[in-house]
């Protein structure tokens, strides 16, 4: 499986700002050198597993944000619906389930 480099460099680079970090704290943190995070935030460098797994890790990051990048995940009724849903039992997931594909043939 390949990741986007280029969206993963972004979605690094947009959490660390979020943050309030350096390039210089993130690499401290991720236990690597700063031209190590400079390359996969501006050059579309891959991480290793084990770096990418702490950069996930210390930056908060949804791995739907890197692995789904299509998704918008910044929409707060999305994430307050998905957030409801987990909260459902499987017998209220089918009926949101049916009701949702419902909303969606009317869209046709």
């Amino acid at each position: 499986m390949r990741i986007d480099e280029n969206c993963l460099g972004a979605v690094i680079k947009a959490a660390r700002l979020k943050k309030g970090w350096t390039q210089d704290v993130l690499a401290e943190k991720a236990e690597v050198g700063i031209r190590h995070i400079m390359g996969i935030e501006n050059e579309g460098n891959s991480p290793s597993y084990e770096v990418l797994y702490k950069l996930i890790r210390e930056l908060n990051i949804q791995a739907d944000d890197i692995f789904y990048p299509e998704r918008n995940p910044s929409n707060p009724q999305f994430e307050y619906l998905v957030h409801l849903l987990r909260q459902c039992g499987d017998r209220n997931i089918r009926i949101a389930t049916v009701l949702v594909e419902a909303l969606l043939q009317d869209r046709e």
